[in-house]
């Protein structure tokens, strides 16, 4: 399959190595000349615009940052709709506002266009090993027609329901994480304030009610004080500005999510945006005035 891929960032170009290690046709576009030269090795075609994507191909991918950077590649000057055949699929692995993927869907249907939101989730990581949970929304038909070119990147693609539900989907995924960080690190902050050792406790809570993937994949990074981005405190917080704004929109109450934002804005401001997420450790040792031991 001919595919255009536009955004080869942290996550976008290992997901596009998958499809060309996968036997898929690339055509791929970003500002980073370097990443765009790395897909040229492996047989890809570089081109300068999303416009020049679009020319070549009627299945195009996009993974950017956020939901503006998702509005000007599909629809601004020298956009995908400036070249895109009618019957075009864009598939959006971005993770946006679902309000703006329901919009961009809208404004390319009038050309035409077809589109999915297909974000994803599992981190670099599993970008680079192709295992990515998809969450998917858009016409059912075109998501079991590309079922299979998605599952070259995921270890599991699943259909949530219309455009749009794919990135509700993915920020109420992020909601859950955030709060389970932050719930992770408060206790184990209070475990070794209540005088406890934090690592024990880890080991006896981890195989109850209270075990959850999050706290296996988290606490033992606080345990060693590493955190390196798997994802940064400030691709959560972008996360998290479009729940609360999408759930605005929607009259949904998110209290928890809304304190989880302001922690991860006090780390920010302390110069830790760039950390994983895993630090809101930080604000509890602040706290706290402590430094998490095992």
């Amino acid at each position: 399959m001919k595919i255009g891929f536009i955004g080869l960032g942290i996550m976008g170009k290992p997901m596009s190595k998958n499809l060309v290690k996968a036997g898929h046709e690339l055509v791929v576009n970003d500002f980073n000349q370097s990443s765009m030269d790395e897909l040229v090795e492996l047989g890809a075609k570089a081109v300068g615009s999303a416009r020049e994507v679009a020319g070549e191909c009627e299945v195009i991918i996009t993974m950017l940052p956020n939901s503006p950077h998702v509005r000007v590649v599909a629809l601004g000057e020298n956009g995908i709709h400036e070249t895109a055949k009618p019957g075009t699929i864009l598939i959006d692995m971005s993770s946006i506002d679902p309000t703006e993927s329901k919009a961009i869907g809208a404004a390319l249907a009038e050309k035409g266009i077809r589109m999915i939101d297909a974000p994803v989730s599992g981190g670099e990581p599993k970008a680079i090993d192709g295992t990515l949970s998809v969450m998917a929304g858009g016409n059912r038909e075109d998501f079991d027609k590309y079922y299979d070119m998605l599952m070259t990147m995921a270890g599991s693609v699943t259909y949530v329901g219309e455009l749009g539900a794919g990135n509700i989907a993915k920020l109420a995924n992020q909601i859950v994480v955030a709060l389970n960080i932050s719930a992770v690190a408060e206790a184990l902050t209070f475990a070794q304030k209540a005088g406890a050792s934090p690592e024990l406790v880890y080991q006896a809570i981890r195989g109850g009610l209270a075990g959850s993937t999050v706290m296996d994949a988290k606490a033992p990074l606080m345990l060693d004080r590493k955190f390196d981005p798997g994802f940064r405190i400030e691709l959560h917080i972008k996360d998290l500005n479009n729940a609360i704004n999408a759930g605005h929109s929607a009259e949904a109450p998110l209290p928890l999510t809304v304190q989880a934002m302001e922690i991860l804005q006090v780390l920010k401001a302390d110069g830790y945006g760039k950390n994983d997420h895993g630090a809101i450790l930080k604000y509890y040792e602040k706290l706290g005035n402590i430094t998490l031991k095992k």
